[in-house]
């Protein structure tokens, strides 16, 4: 009868053991995934992409305009005076630097706004993985790119993105 009691003892510390240890084992998450695929995300990226792509669109054809103005006065050399010409090689400088002025501008404004959503993003997100890690009983959390080898049961990408799916449609950038 003893050994019977110490037994259920036993079993029952063990049992709460096993409960408590299940809680300790960190689980991971790849945050990087979340970014580029989850609905918000995707569509941040591809309004960033035509931002860009358009922006270097216009930068491409204000230079060729400037490589034939170039080669006008390259051409008006002989004909024109000494001072016009440096007017003129003057007047094309201003534009040049005009056009890198434009090109830093637009990759300038659209890296903040792949920070802006970045931010946004994980603004969001965080809240979804508290009520998650609250919801599972989950105590820790890892990125993904910080871990080596991981079991694929203990990866809770997939659950985490749907909750974001839910929750943000998308991101305003404007």
């Amino acid at each position: 009868m003893r050994y019977l009691k110490n037994f259920i003892i036993l079993l029952f510390f063990c049992s709460i053991l096993s409960i408590n240890l299940k809680a300790e084992i960190p689980h991971f998450l790849d945050f990087k995934l979340i970014l580029n695929e989850s609905n918000a995300g995707k569509k941040a990226q591809s309004f960033l992409q035509s931002k860009l792509e358009n922006g270097i669109k216009d930068i491409n054809q204000k230079q060729k305009k400037i490589q034939e103005e170039e080669k006008k006065i390259i051409e008006q050399k002989k004909i024109i005076s000494s001072d016009e010409y440096k007017k003129k090689v003057n007047s094309l400088r201003i534009k040049v630097s005009s056009l890198q002025k434009d090109r830093n501008k637009l990759i300038e404004e659209v890296a903040k706004k792949r920070a802006k959503a970045r931010k946004e993003l994980l603004n969001n997100l965080n809240p979804i993985v508290e009520n998650y890690m609250k919801e599972k009983k989950i105590r820790i959390v890892l990125d993904k790119k910080s871990i080596l080898l991981g079991d694929e049961n203990l990866d809770i990408t997939k659950d985490i993105m749907a909750l974001l799916n839910k929750k943000l449609k998308s991101i305003n950038l404007n």
